[in-house]
């Protein structure tokens, strides 16, 4: 496994796990805003999101994400759920996940630390407090951090 910084030098693929579509139009709106390069990715639920990141029908194609940010209240399956998954599996266990969600309860914080989340962000209610949590995340996630590569 070799380590990359993502900085400016090419696109980054950002996996958004979240059901609400409000959520995914102000992501975007807030990535364009932070003016990084970015591709966003998204399914709206955690079973959707394991099959994304196992590359299993219908996503057999999917790129392998250099972030994952998981909202924790989903339907079918949590991001509890899904974070738990993601550091069973050897394959997927190296990949930076970011809890960005609506929840400020300090159980669910726990919890997602316990599970080796790399980072809690509760959402902002405000456009502009969002837009600027996304920049501050993206600042440091694609320009400062080197995550591993597939």
């Amino acid at each position: 496994m070799m380590l990359k910084p993502i900085g400016n030098s090419r696109i980054a693929e950002i996996l958004l796990v979240d059901d609400n579509e409000d959520d995914l139009f102000l992501t975007r709106e807030a990535f364009e805003a932070a003016s990084l390069k970015v591709n966003l990715h998204h399914v709206e639920n955690g079973l959707k999101c394991m099959k994304f990141l196992r590359k299993e029908a219908p996503y057999e194609n999917a790129v392998t994400p250099d972030l994952i940010l998981l909202d924790m209240h989903m339907p079918l399956t949590s991001g509890h759920e899904v974070l738990t998954e993601i550091v069973k599996d050897e394959k997927l266990r190296h990949m930076p996940v970011v809890v960005l969600t609506t929840s400020h309860e300090a159980e669910d914080i726990s919890k997602m630390y316990g599970l080796r989340c790399n980072s809690y962000i509760t959402k902002p209610v405000d456009f502009h407090s969002f837009t600027k949590a996304i920049s501050q995340l993206a600042g440091y996630w694609l320009t400062v951090v080197v995550v591993p590569s597939s």
